[in-house]
């Protein structure tokens, strides 16, 4: 699943690939670039909304759905719900139908996965981007979420990132664990528009999270394990040699 992001560029240039987001009011946009963060941290992140117009604003990674109602189980469960598979976006009964209307975009610039060699006892870490873009927006789902926190009031807003089966570059990239198989729901700056009108239809919906990113529009290289304590800085994503690595199938 994706847990782990980057947005290196400046917060303004979210304001470029969305004209109808407009700044103003009391609306706070400083942002620090940030070259890793995991999801497991639970930070705060931009996200764009569209309430009475696109807004941009801070929303934290992770919500605690009120079925964690101790901390116990806050600690063991909470990371479950920084993805959403799509797939249950329209799936009747479940958290994430509930709340298909409260849609948000999250924007980054990169994102980590690993990758299973066979016969190798590690993992190797990718970061993977859009070619010739500066950023992209990843499909959200947002809810006003319980806080253990203790400098956080009682209800906080917080989303989840929406994820689809891979694209045939991602798929040969997230091989392994769990959830392999699996990759952000990348949008295109149209889709990421439509995701936030307030009238989609479940129909509507569905177009959208169908929609798979090219392969060919992407790319990756290698790096270093983002899981191990560094600098939050452009050595992050510098190319690694691995000797022996096998070449991805683009």
């Amino acid at each position: 699943m994706c847990y782990d992001i980057a947005f290196t560029s400046s917060i303004e240039s979210i304001f470029k690939y969305l004209p109808r987001l407009k700044p103003g009011g009391k609306l706070d946009i400083h942002f620090d670039p940030t070259w890793h963060k995991i999801g497991m941290s639970y930070p705060q992140w931009p996200v764009v909304t569209n309430n009475n117009g696109f807004k941009l604003e801070k929303y934290t990674w992770g919500p605690v759905p009120k079925m964690l109602d101790t901390l116990e189980k806050v600690k063991r469960q909470r990371q479950l719900f920084l993805n959403a598979r799509s797939e249950k976006v329209l799936e009747n009964g479940t958290m994430w139908n509930a709340i298909r209307h409260q849609r948000c975009l999250v924007p980054a610039s990169g994102f980590f996965e690993y990758r299973h060699i066979p016969g190798w006892k590690n993992k190797v870490a990718y970061y993977i981007k859009p070619k010739e873009q500066e950023l992209f927006f990843i499909a959200g789902l947002w809810a006003m979420s319980n806080s253990w926190d203790v400098d956080k009031p009682a209800r906080i807003p917080a989303f989840s990132l929406l994820t689809r089966a891979a694209n045939p570059l991602m798929a040969q990239i997230h091989n392994g664990g769990d959830n392999a198989g699996r990759m952000p729901m990348m949008l295109t700056t149209e889709l990421a528009e439509q995701w936030l009108q307030p009238d989609l239809t479940d129909t509507d919906i569905r177009s959208i999270i169908q929609y798979e990113l090219p392969a060919t529009q992407l790319e990756c290289w290698p790096v270093n394990s983002v899981r191990k304590v560094k600098p939050d800085d452009a050595t992050v994503i510098t190319p690694a040699a691995y000797e022996n690595l096998p070449a991805l199938q683009v």
